[in-house]
């Protein structure tokens, strides 16, 4: 089993349990970007209650090992579960639980379901804009690339520009989006 069809079997447990969830990442970026590689998968749940996860953890019980120790994600206010696959090399799964972060909480209800074709089927994903902004706030060199290059492929015509640069200017992102910006205007 490779990390996309472990990460197809979470989704199909997720679908199959009722949870209301969205893809996002690397996953997502390549979607509306680039692809690239990725060590892990992050998926966003939106859930009533944890009995859900118990059921999951129960239906994935013969590939994934659920760690005990649920963490809190500070950024976004979220509780993060993570999977680890059984296998060689032992490939991760992370589950964000939906927090209250305004940007997030929007960012969910947005979504919608896209193909992925790293993981050969339809999943539900943020729009291109939110994938923006959030690589933007976590800032990291593989997310302003990440960012970089669903700008480029997706182009600032075709982009909701004006909500993005609101959410960047209440994360304080403004600048990393126009050196961004700067970057791909060739690209036009």
């Amino acid at each position: 089993m490779n990390l996309y069809e472990l990460a197809s079997r979470v989704i199909d447990g997720l679908e199959a349990e009722g949870v209301a969830y969205m893809v996002v990442g690397a996953l997502s970026s390549s979607v509306f970007g680039i692809p690239r590689a990725t060590k892990d998968v992050d998926i966003v749940l939106q859930l009533q209650t944890r009995e859900p996860l118990r059921r999951l953890e129960t239906r994935l019980a013969d590939v994934v090992v659920f760690d005990p120790q649920v963490t809190f994600e500070i950024l976004t206010g979220s509780h993060r579960h993570i999977l680890t696959a059984k296998t060689r090399p032992p490939f991760i799964v992370e589950l964000f639980e939906l927090g209250s972060d305004p940007f997030v909480v929007e960012r969910f209800s947005r979504r919608r379901p896209a193909w992925s074709g790293q993981l050969k089927r339809n999943v539900f994903l943020p729009t291109a804009e939110d994938v923006i902004v959030q690589k933007l706030r976590w800032g990291r060199p593989k997310d302003l690339e990440d960012a970089r290059d669903v700008l480029a492929v997706q182009t600032p015509a075709r982009l909701d520009m004006t909500y993005i640069a609101r959410w960047c200017a209440v994360h304080q992102t403004s600048d990393q989006l126009s050196s961004i910006m700067a970057e791909i205007e060739p690209l036009q």
